[in-house]
Parts: structure tokens; sequence; C-alpha cells
């Protein structure tokens, strides 16, 4: 193969590879999503101690964290994607 049919299906390869990686993240944001409103709704319906409050509000801020982080690569993902310069992302 001539180097730019190589350079070609790293490309392709690693656009799959992304796009897959955001529909992932798109399932994970939106199943913590439903887990959050699920919080909400405890919080609301239930009469719950100042403890067990204190408790879901950490479960709730701990979820609007992972939540942001998630954007974020998501958002880095999307973009590259777009940007037409994927890449194979490497976790050591």
């Amino acid at each position: 193969m001539r180097q730019s049919q190589v350079e070609s299906r790293r490309q392709n390869v690693a656009k799959r590879s992304m796009t897959k990686e955001a529909k992932q993240l798109t399932g994970l944001i939106a199943g913590l999503r439903e887990s959050l409103e699920g919080i909400q709704k405890e919080r609301t319906s239930m009469k719950l101690t100042g403890a067990e409050m204190g408790l879901l509000d950490e479960r709730r801020n701990n979820l609007l964290l992972t939540i942001a982080a998630l954007d974020d690569r998501l958002s880095a993902v999307q973009g590259l994607i777009d940007l037409g310069r994927p890449h194979i992302i490497r976790v050591h």
C-alpha cells in the first residue's frame, strides 16, 4: 500500500472509533441524567432527614461533575470529527 492509502485507512479507522466513542458517551450521559432526575424526585417526594438529604446532595453533585466532564469529552471528540482530524486515542 502506498503511504496515502495507509494514512487514509488510518483516518477512517480513527473516525469510526471516535464516532463509536461519541455514541457511547451520549448514551452514558443520558443514563446519568436519568439518575439525576431520580435523585431530584427522591429529594422532593420523600420526607428525609438532614443526613439523608446531604447524601442525596452529594450524589447529585458528583453526578453533575461527572456529566460535565463527559460533556467536555464528547464536545472534544465531536470537534475533532467535525474538523476532519480524528485520531485513535491511546490510553496507557
